[in-house]
């Protein structure tokens, strides 16, 4: 669920952070400042951002938007939450349990509107179905939602988590069941460790979680604090991804195109293998969600023991173009 489980990828951290500053456009006219730091660094999951600030939707709505790759993955939530950002990137289901740690943040927009984990094999390792992997090691990075993502998909097929071995592979998820240090990993992102598998001639297998026990989520969602943020600003932030969303969906190899001249890290073959199998996963409308998903992995979070009671959806996410604009005061006393 990391992007930082993926030590192949072309994007060097120096690079990255270069690139990030560099699509950072200030226009001419006067405009709203907004920074949102990226899960990781730029790769083709951000690509409605980058789109949107090269053909320059990010302007017409009076936004002047930095992007930031983080030095640390875990540090975009925090960043929000304490006022350091005024959007991160991060993951549904590490939203539930940061808010019922009562850090405060919110889901503002949706990025990716599918899962991208998946559990993930070798092909030719002997595990066609997920009940083979009963006395098997299973590599992970994080600890927690992780296991519990693992308990879920093992459960139909008659397992717990001590019928297989757990090892912590420090996020060096493909190397490390290429290598045979474990028979298959958990957090593995189907659009990008199967590509990088198959390029380097060890093609992969994915069970996608939501085909074998989880109920579907969001990956990648827009977090802001509830207490601080504008919803107006986010609106018009969603409004430019939305039409970036729109531009790539019509014009897949335009965009990735745009998308890959921002830098010549990204011009590589697993980034674009990896645009192509990520843009129908962009959220069409980023600003609106399913409240019955968000209840359903609530309701999940309860049954599989994580958290001893529900929130309400409304703590966890919101349409910020549902919420009406204040009221100038000139008019108010008018």
């Amino acid at each position: 669920m990391r992007l930082n489980s993926r030590p192949a990828r072309a994007v060097t951290r120096a690079a990255a952070l270069a690139l990030a500053a560099g699509l950072s456009a200030a226009p001419a006219a006067a405009a709203d400042r907004l920074s949102v730091v990226l899960d990781w660094f730029v790769n083709p999951d951000h690509g409605p951002l980058i789109v949107a600030e090269a053909r320059g939707y990010f302007a017409d709505e009076g936004l002047e938007v930095e992007i930031i790759a983080p030095a640390d993955p875990a540090d975009p939530p925090k960043m929000a939450a304490a006022g350091r950002a005024d959007i991160a990137i991060g993951y549904q289901p590490q939203l539930h349990l940061q808010i019922h740690e009562e850090l405060p943040l919110i889901r503002v927009g949706t990025l990716v509107a599918t899962p991208l984990n998946c559990l993930l094999v070798l092909e030719d390792g002997g595990a066609e179905a997920i009940a083979d992997l009963k006395g098997k090691r299973i590599g992970y990075s994080v600890a927690g939602v992780e296991e519990a993502l693992l308990s879920a998909v093992l459960t139909p097929a008659g397992l717990t988590l001590d019928d297989i071995e757990l090892i912590n592979v420090n996020w060096s998820l493909s190397p490390a069941l290429m290598s045979g240090q474990v028979d298959a990993v958990i957090g593995a992102f189907r659009n990008f460790e199967l590509n990088q598998m198959e390029i380097e001639g060890r093609p992969g297998r994915c069970f996608f979680l939501e085909e074998h026990g989880l109920p579907p989520y969001d990956e990648l969602i827009y977090l802001a604090n509830p207490e601080t943020m504008d919803p107006a600003v986010i609106a018009r932030f969603l409004r430019a991804t939305e039409r970036a969303t729109q531009y790539i969906v019509n014009h897949p190899q335009a965009s990735w195109e745009i998308f890959a001249g921002t830098a010549p890290e990204l011009q590589d073959e697993l980034n674009e293998k990896a645009w192509f199998d990520t843009y129908p996963r962009f959220a069409l409308r980023p600003a609106a969600f399913s409240a019955g998903r968000y209840a359903a992995f609530e309701a999940w979070l309860v049954s599989a023991g994580l958290v001893e009671t529900p929130l309400a959806v409304e703590t966890l996410a919101i349409d910020v173009t549902a919420i009406p604009a204040p009221t100038p005061a000139s008019a108010a006393t008018e």
